[in-house]
């Protein structure tokens, strides 16, 4: 009668746990080491001019590149050399050779499909139904980001902008300043908003009620604020408003940015 192998108890955790640190120790190293682009974009007859040739005309642009997350971008042939600017924009020989024209060299803002390259989930939400235009050419991809700098986001760093600041440069009207502003308003427009795109309308990130209640369920009792109780045992039942729609419809909360005359953010 044939036995099976016995291992002490000690050495299948051991094994676990070696296991466990070693999937860890890639995922630390996968984050941590350069992000690689398989197919840059490309430019016919063109070829690969190198990040010092750009610097000759665009100083402006990689002065701060050092700092920009994307300065991590680099092409996986290392034949062509230093290419972190020619891994968005492609090979630049002609666009140096002919001075900068206009159509030597690829323009993100003009096309998203060069940022979709990396950012593929991203042109799946603007796929979806309720999201900015950029697939139709009216917002691009810069409007928002600046890949030349920091986290890419417009307005951080330096120019020393939160990044709502960002959004309300369009959306002029939920900027404020209010004398009582939502809360969420600090924590960033993203709170309630994906500005990539969402089957939600106005891109929120939950439907109806959902979107207020992932906050306001549980919250201590403040002005302004509801919380598990208070929907139930106010004089005006917030259990039957509820089923009837979202908290800014039903002529209830319908400021929800911020409102100059009522602390619960009604007009």
């Amino acid at each position: 009668m044939s036995s099976r192998p016995s291992f002490p108890c000690w050495s299948k955790n051991a094994l676990i746990l070696g296991i466990t640190a070693t999937l860890g120790a890639l995922l630390v190293s996968c984050v941590e080491v350069n992000r690689t682009i398989v197919a840059p974009p490309q430019v016919a007859g063109a070829t690969y001019a190198g990040a010092k040739q750009c610097a000759q005309c665009h100083a402006d642009k990689i002065k701060d590149f050092g700092s920009a997350t994307h300065s991590r971008l680099q092409l996986t042939d290392d034949k062509v050399g230093d290419t972190g600017c020619e891994a968005c924009h492609g090979p630049a020989s002609l666009h140096v050779k002919s001075g900068g024209a206009i159509g030597t060299i690829v323009n993100p803002k003009k096309s998203p499909e060069t940022c979709f390259q990396c950012h593929l989930d991203k042109r799946g939400q603007f796929s979806l139904p309720n999201t900015h235009p950029v697939l139709a050419g009216k917002v691009s991809c810069v409007d928002c980001h600046d890949v030349h700098v920091g986290n890419a986001v417009r307005g951080t760093g330096a120019a020393l902008e939160s990044q709502n600041e960002t959004c309300t440069k369009c959306h002029t009207q939920q900027k404020g300043p209010f004398v009582f502003e939502h809360e969420a308003m600090k924590e960033g427009c993203t709170t309630c908003h994906d500005p990539h795109g969402t089957i939600n309308q106005k891109m929120l990130v939950a439907r109806d009620a959902n979107l207020c209640l992932r906050c306001h369920l549980e919250t201590p009792r403040k002005v302004g604020q509801i919380n598990a109780n208070a929907i139930h045992q106010t004089p005006e039942d917030h259990a039957t408003r509820l089923m009837q729609g979202a908290c800014w419809s039903a002529g209830c909360h319908e400021a929800p940015h911020g409102s100059n005359a009522n602390n619960h953010f009604r007009y």
